[in-house]
């Protein structure tokens, strides 16, 4: 049972989300405990304090602890910043065997000699994705297994991090008690928990506004096929509400959430809203409209980067069927959905975490939860990370991996993929 249960933790810009799960005897997902903590050690999804961040790890894990009525002893951690980099890569291999028929391991002779791409010292690879499969000049080959050839390729998906990025974060969550299982890019870790299958198979854009950063994925035919984060996202919308209407940060956070608008057309024009006043100053009265004036330019500047972004993948709004799907703390104020479809030129929903049983599904069915969840979602299911020929690995979730370097984990999760099948 132990080895069914699964912790995942999105530490944010704002806030740090915990979230436990577990599979019942039916294979169906629970969700056992949740915790949340007030996050001020992160700048753009980066550690920039190890105290404060590993004091808001503790937090939220132990609230989720307390809700699930478990010990965590591992989590798997996601990670994000304007560090993270992805691109395209190919690779090849012959095939020497008798009757010349590809076998497992050559797939894995294929996958392995992508992870020693040239990266400068200063940078790690975060995953290798594998996107499709070329056996003799035939492309499209999903399952190379079994099949004959003398030639073996594969287009991957690679993406890179800083490595002292990575490596605080892993110090963070081992100073506050947890070892670390696994650490994965939060753009797809939010995909595992609001996108489903159609969606990625027809083409889709995930964009995850966070508060420090925006992360973008884009899927066709099933695949990622590019991945990106951008450094501007709700706190810069917060700090324009600051600065503009001059207001405390905690009150220009509270006119976000509660009277924001992304639409200006969209609000009262002579709405006023009460802020109290600063050093014992009257209370001030500003105008709804003035306040989603100062929101909406600073929304369509996240999301004209975003949309720059899925043209620099080389996908445009005709060919992802599905649109987009907006996440993310960012997505809640009202009218993002409508601008975004304006921006974006495509059909833009709200997503928001799927494909749980039971449990405190309640309480995360909320785009805030969706990396989390997505963390939760992918150390249960680890296949929808993999190609198909890698279903059916199960978690090591209670491998002691301090003391490894992450180029050191990645390898022994690529090797647990392949010795387990």
């Amino acid at each position: 049972m132990d080895e069914q249960i699964v912790a995942g933790i999105d530490i944010g810009t704002t806030k740090v989300c915990a979230v436990v799960g577990a599979t019942d005897s039916l294979n169906r997902i629970n969700v056992l405990g949740v915790g949340l903590a007030e996050s001020r050690g992160l700048n753009r999804g980066v550690v920039v304090n190890i105290d404060q961040t590993v004091s808001a790890v503790k937090e939220a894990v132990r609230a989720a602890e307390r809700a699930a009525g478990v010990t965590v002893d591992t989590v798997i951690a996601g990670i994000a910043g304007d560090h993270v980099q992805s691109r395209q890569e190919r690779s090849v291999v012959t095939i020497a065997h008798r009757h010349q028929m590809i076998r497992r391991s050559d797939v894995k002779r294929l996958i392995d000699d992508t992870t020693r791409v040239a990266l400068p010292a200063d940078r790690e690879i975060l995953h290798v994705i594998p996107q499709e499969y070329i056996v003799d000049g035939q492309d499209g080959v999903l399952e190379p297994v079994g099949m004959s050839g003398l030639r073996l390729e594969a287009n991957v998906h690679v993406v890179t991090g800083l490595v002292s990025a990575a490596q605080n974060i892993y110090r963070c969550i081992e100073m506050a008690g947890f070892g670390v299982d696994d650490i994965v890019l939060e753009p797809l870790a939010s995909s595992f928990a609001v996108l489903d299958e159609e969606e990625k198979e027809l083409g889709v854009s995930l964009i995850d506004i966070g508060g420090g950063t925006t992360d973008v994925a884009v899927f066709e035919e099933s695949t990622v096929r590019h991945t990106a984060v951008i450094a501007v996202a709700g706190n810069s919308v917060t700090d324009d509400i600051r600065k503009g209407l001059r207001v405390k940060r905690s009150h220009a956070e509270n006119l976000k959430c509660k009277f924001g608008s992304a639409l200006v057309d969209a609000v009262i024009p002579d709405e006023v809203i009460r802020v109290p006043g600063i050093g014992g100053r009257p209370d001030k009265e500003i105008s709804r409209s003035v306040l989603s004036q100062v929101i909406q330019p600073r929304m369509e500047e996240i999301l004209e980067i975003a949309r720059n972004e899925i043209k620099s993948s080389g996908f445009s709004g005709s060919q992802l069927g599905a649109g987009a799907v907006l996440t993310g703390g960012g997505s809640l104020i009202p009218g993002t959905a409508a601008l975004a479809s304006e921006i974006l030129g495509m059909e833009t929903r709200v997503g928001v975490p799927s494909g749980l049983a039971g449990g405190l599904v309640a309480e995360v069915t909320d785009p805030r939860f969706a990396t989390g969840v997505g963390l939760v979602l992918y150390g249960l299911r680890p296949s929808l990370l993999a190609d198909s020929q890698l279903n059916g690995r199960k978690p090591a979730l209670h491998r002691d991996t301090r003391g490894f370097s992450l180029r050191q984990r990645i390898a022994m999760r690529m090797k647990s993929w392949f010795d387990e099948l």
